[in-house]
């Protein structure tokens, strides 16, 4: 047997990448029998029925699963804001941020468009995330500052992008390379890439190794899954604090003695994080009273 990637899946059919080749699949049939869910990203084994065709005998167990969009074994999100044009929202990376963490993946905030402002600015942001333990990476995507340095993080790893609309995603895949947002050649014309014609989520390919997610639509602005005695699992500054709340249910909202609170007033939590929680924790409950 042969392992691969699944890239896509569409009508039934998914299209395995295996080295430089794509090979178009079917499942075998106990695997429909048992409702298993293949999804873009799954690592298969699988033989070959003819040049370019074959059969799925195996599906390898998953490292990770991401919900919105749907794909297996992601490594990492590449969290991407620009520092002007459109101004950052702080609040909104903050957002984003928890997302990130709730779905256990690695992060990498990438600040785009570093020559529209000022170095102190853009430094006053690095610092402010590095602080907390963030991977924090400045560019300028259409000179191709610190292109370099990002495409040494996407090195054989699945990562998505996420951001909000005018943050440089695709001005950015295509400083790392050309036409990746349209690929052509043999595997364009194989899958039906560059005609816009499917909503599903796909891997797109990195020359030197790796793969991007590709998906319209993509957001990470929801909180329905999450339990506000979770959230402050996913701010790092606030979570290795929280034991030393007198209160062990403590969610560090209106408690008496509440260390995480103190710390806020001491300086160790920056306010505009503690302010993103609680709104966070507002946003979780008013979702719990819609159900």
């Amino acid at each position: 047997m042969l392992n691969g990637i699944v890239v896509k899946a569409y009508n039934s059919y998914y299209y395995i990448q295996s080295g430089s080749k794509i090979v178009t699949c079917n499942l075998r049939g106990r695997f429909k029998k048992g409702r298993f869910s293949l999804i873009v990203g799954d690592e298969v084994a699988y033989t070959l029925t003819g040049p370019e065709e074959g059969i799925i005998e195996e599906i390898l167990p998953r490292r990770s699963m991401l919900k919105r969009p749907m794909v297996a074994n992601v490594d990492q999100v590449v969290l991407t804001f620009a520092a002007v044009n459109p101004d950052i929202s702080l609040s909104l990376v903050d957002r984003f941020l928890v997302i990130a963490e709730f779905s256990e993946l690695e992060i990498i905030l990438c600040i785009n468009k570093i020559d529209l402002t000022d170095a102190e600015v853009v430094a006053e942001l690095v610092e402010r995330y590095q602080q907390i333990g963030y991977k924090v990476l400045s560019i300028a995507a259409k000179l191709g500052t610190g292109i370099e340095q990002l495409y040494a993080q996407l090195h054989d790893k699945i990562s998505v992008f996420a951001g909000p609309s005018g943050a440089g995603k695709s001005t950015i895949l295509n400083a790392i390379q050309p036409g990746l947002g349209l690929t052509t050649g043999e595997v364009s014309q194989k899958i039906g890439r560059g005609k816009h014609t499917t909503r599903f989520a796909e891997l797109l390919p990195f020359e030197g190794g790796g793969f991007v997610v590709d998906t319209p639509g993509f957001s990470f602005t929801e909180f329905k899954d999450m339990e506000e005695a979770h959230l402050m699992d996913y701010f790092p500054e606030i979570s290795p604090i929280a034991p030393k709340c007198k209160f062990s249910t403590c969610i560090h909202y209106k408690e008496p003695q509440c260390a995480v609170k103190k710390a806020v007033a001491e300086g160790f939590i920056h306010a505009d994080r503690y302010q993103s929680y609680l709104d966070i924790l507002n946003e979780i409950r008013e979702n719990k009273k819609g159900y």
